[in-house]
């Protein structure tokens, strides 16, 4: 198992059913303010869970298409809400289905090297998966949304996509998880995206041919009935098994001063990147 998950502790912050009025943005701005005080040693390291509902995320690249207003009107008239987010990658989709998980971690003095924190969090699904009977792959899907060499699989059909974001000493591992519903069917709402989003006419970057069939949910790959609260639980249970501790609480003072600096970061950054959108 990843020398990263064996901690003496795990601080556990779980915004998974928060509901309709947790905006995306304020998880980014979360992830931002743990970084800060994991990577200082104000905070042990920690796992957050978070849920959005009815959410496209797009990386900045996305926000350079040639037509992105069309793209954002098209995905706003689906009843998405847009936003612009500050970790890498590419465009995915959010709702009720899909878990998304981030592991926050301190830079030592060795530092952690980027392979070393998707490793982390390739092993932490594995674990958590394993006794469903999943053979879960490493690799890039060609023609899933925002590929990477890190997308998790199943029978070749993708249903995870990992980022990560590094701050202060702090590294975030992101991974959204399709737990439940259509993989098929939120890949071709990205999919038209890109098509209204640049018509064919992206000249300086290579945006993803979506082809839906290339990915899958949780539900549909292992044919078990499992919800984002069955894997919650799972995920809280292998992190008592790999530690000594485990622990909720929530934010300290001191975060919540720096994650309200966070949002309004975050805010502002959505005004600039998607403008009167």
């Amino acid at each position: 198992m990843n020398e990263l998950l064996k901690q003496p502790e795990w601080r556990i912050i779980d915004h998974s059913s928060l509901g309709l009025f947790f905006d995306a943005k304020q998880s980014f701005a979360y992830d931002d303010t743990l970084c800060t005080t994991v990577g200082s040693g104000m905070s042990p390291t920690t796992v957050r869970t978070w849920v959005h509902h009815d959410t496209i995320v797009l990386g900045i690249q996305d926000t350079r298409a040639p037509f992105l207003k069309d793209g954002v009107d098209f995905l706003k008239k689906q009843g998405y809400k847009v936003i612009v987010r500050n970790s890498g990658g590419l465009a995915v989709v959010l709702d009720e289905g899909i878990l998304n998980v981030s592991i926050i971690l301190p830079e030592k003095e060795k530092g952690i090297d980027i392979n070393r924190g998707y490793d982390a969090m390739k092993d932490l699904i594995c674990f958590i998966l394993k006794p469903y009977g999943a053979e879960v792959e490493a690799g890039e899907i060609v023609g899933s949304y925002c590929p990477g060499s890190y997308d998790l699989s199943i029978h070749g059909k993708k249903f995870a996509g990992i980022s990560q974001r590094r701050l202060k000493r702090g590294v975030a591992v992101q991974i959204y998880l399709c737990i439940t519903g259509s993989g098929a069917a939120r890949a071709n709402e990205i999919k038209q995206f890109y098509d209204k989003a640049t018509k064919g006419q992206a000249e300086h970057f290579k945006y993803p041919n979506v082809n839906p069939s290339t990915m899958a949910s949780l539900h549909e790959l292992l044919k078990v009935k499992l919800t984002v609260q069955d894997v919650v639980h799972d995920l809280f249970a292998a992190l008592q098994h790999l530690s000594g501790r485990i622990y909720s609480s929530n934010l300290t003072d001191f975060e919540l001063e720096l994650y309200e600096a966070n949002f309004i970061r975050m805010i502002e950054r959505n005004e600039k990147f998607l403008p009167n959108m």
